[in-house]
Formats: structure tokens, C-alpha cells, sequence
């Protein structure tokens, strides 16, 4: 018998824009005997490049978005042509300086406003986030840029790699990239990375949401 579903997800990515974890919630009246079963089926309707991979009871009130307890991103970089990377990573012609990226990187959990890294003209409430960490680190021939948040803004990791990378450049200082945040103005920070690098990895939530057997 064919249902009406209504998917809520996570969230939302630019085109281009990579997910190794997307999590999305739906409700559904009748009982799925079968998940196993039920998994195989759905992914058979599904494009080639998209995966589900896990099903789960939940309790009701369960919501995709707004029960995630935090949001991990990375983006790749590259510094040679790859054929099997392309649009998987963002190749660059021009060595960065990573340690003074890094130490920028690190400046970055002493604010909690992050306007100047949100794109304009969106409906979001607040630009307050709270960010766990943010590093570079790399592996093997790529430099991977790890950050995670309690919540991120629209654009919000690609216009923070895009500002690092004018760091990295030593078109910036790290005190002007602190500047740059206190400014709360988009105009002020670093062109948005491009998308093909950016890839969201992990998404969290408390144990409690998760239905009891």
C-alpha cells in the first residue's frame, strides 16, 4: 500500500557540496516487520550516488535537525591534478602555510558570533555557534581541515577555509582573522571555498531519542 511521506532532514548542503553521514527522520503509522528487507527495497529506488545505509526506531518526538547534539565537517585539499579526486577535493596551485593556519584555526573556539562567515540574506534567528575544534591535518597527499559545531550557519565552513586560505597565504594575519570574526560582516572575511572539497562526515545525537525495544 503506497503513503505520503514526509522526509526531514538534518539539514542542507550547497550543490557540490559532499555527505559521507546525512541523517533524515520521517513518521510512519504502520509497522516495518523487516528493516533489513525494507533497507534493500528503498535503495534500489535510489539514485546511484545516494545510500542509505541505517534505519532505526525512534521515539516520536525525534527530529532530524533539531535534536543533533553536534555537526562535523571536513574539506580536502590538493596540490597535484588527481584524476580520481576530481570534484572530490579542491586542488590548489600555491603552497599554504599550515601551522599559522592552524594557529588561526585554534582562534576560532574563543567566539561564539560567526556572521562574518554566513550567507547573506538567509532566515536563520542567531549566528551563534559553538565550536569544539578546528584543525588541519595531513593525510597522506591531502591537507584535510576538520571542524566541528554544535551548529552551523549557511556557507559557514567554506567561508571560514576560504579566509584561512588568504592566512595561509600570508595575505592575512591571525590577528586581522580575529578582526575579521569580531566584524560580524560577511564582506570583511575571505571568498567561500569552493564546494567540491567540503564533505559532511558525522552527525550526533543523545541516546534518549532512540526507542527502547
Amino acid at each position: 500500500m503506497r503513503t505520503d511521506i514526509n522526509l526531514v532532514g538534518a539539514g542542507r548542503t550547497d550543490a557540490g557540496v559532499h555527505a559521507k553521514c546525512m541523517v533524515a527522520h520521517f513518521d510512519y503509522e504502520n509497522e516495518i516487520s523487516d528493516f533489513s528487507r525494507f533497507l534493500l527495497h528503498l535503495n534500489s529506488f535510489l539514485p546511484p550516488d545516494i545510500a542509505v545505509y541505517k534505519i532505526v526506531e525512534v521515539k516520536p518526538t525525534a527530529h532530524a535537525r533539531f535534536d543533533a547534539v553536534f555537526r562535523r565537517y571536513e574539506y580536502h585539499v590538493v596540490f597535484h591534478k588527481d584524476v580520481f579526486k576530481r570534484e572530490l577535493a579542491t586542488r590548489l596551485f600555491a603552497e599554504l602555510d599550515f601551522e599559522t593556519m592552524n594557529k588561526a584555526s585554534e582562534m576560532l573556539r574563543n567566539y561564539q558570533d560567526f556572521g562574518s562567515f554566513c550567507k547573506l540574506h538567509t532566515d536563520v534567528k542567531t549566528n551563534i555557534c559553538h565550536i569544539h575544534f578546528a584543525h588541519w591535518n595531513q593525510v597522506e597527499d591531502e591537507w584535510v581541515f576538520t571542524i566541528q559545531a554544535d551548529r552551523f550557519l549557511r556557507n559557514m565552513v567554506r567561508a571560514i577555509v576560504g579566509t584561512l586560505f588568504e592566512v595561509g597565504r600570508g595575505k592575512m594575519t591571525i590577528e586581522e582573522f580575529c578582526s575579521v570574526i569580531k566584524a560580524g560582516n560577511r564582506s570583511k572575511a575571505g571568498m567561500s571555498a569552493p564546494a567540491e572539497g567540503l564533505y559532511l562526515v558525522d552527525i550526533q545525537y543523545p541516546e534518549e531519542i532512540f526507542k527502547l525495544s
